[in-house]
């Protein structure tokens, strides 16, 4: 049986932490894994122990090259891709690789921008990253980025019933 509380575990490439959080399993439907996190989540940031502010809603993908987190005010970003490996689970822990890349559309204005890019390219070169990664993780954030500027779901308004759980 699975439990509603699931881990979140982002590595880099090279293995090292990044995130590690519990969420709670909101729902799965054809968009992915749906689940919320509160304020006052006791969470590891770059392998520091923090405690989330504001809470969140991440949607896991099925099979994508992204996870995506829902914000409410007063966080600037509205909404903010990482791109990353697709996720694996394992039980109720999810296991996914930050690749650096980050897109995010901002609150109030809609602006959408592509993050990190110099970060991408001196990974890429430390830790080895294939050609085939490199091509996923640069025709992800180029998707990302008209979907998150058109009205694409789950983009535009799908997400704002599970983030309504959350706040």
């Amino acid at each position: 049986m699975r439990s509603d509380v699931v881990r979140v575990v982002y590595r880099k490439y090279d293995g090292t932490a990044h995130r590690d959080y519990p969420a709670r399993r909101l729902a799965e439907d054809d968009l992915g894994t749906w689940l919320g996190v509160t304020l006052g989540t006791r969470s590891v940031y770059h392998g520091r122990p923090s405690v989330e502010q504001i809470p969140f809603v991440l949607l896991v993908p099925h099979e994508a090259w992204w996870s995506a987190m829902f914000n409410p005010p007063p966080r600037t970003s509205e909404v903010y891709c990482d791109i990353a490996s697709p996720a694996r689970w394992d039980g109720d822990t999810v296991h996914l690789f930050d690749l650096d890349l980050d897109v995010v559309r901002r609150r109030g204005t809609g602006l959408v921008e592509l993050r990190d890019e110099d970060e991408f390219a001196e990974h890429r070169v430390r830790f080895g990253y294939p050609e085939e990664l490199v091509a996923e993780a640069e025709a992800a954030a180029r998707w990302l980025y008209g979907a998150l500027g058109d009205g694409t779901e789950p983009f535009a308004t799908a997400y704002r019933k599970w983030l309504a759980l959350v706040v």
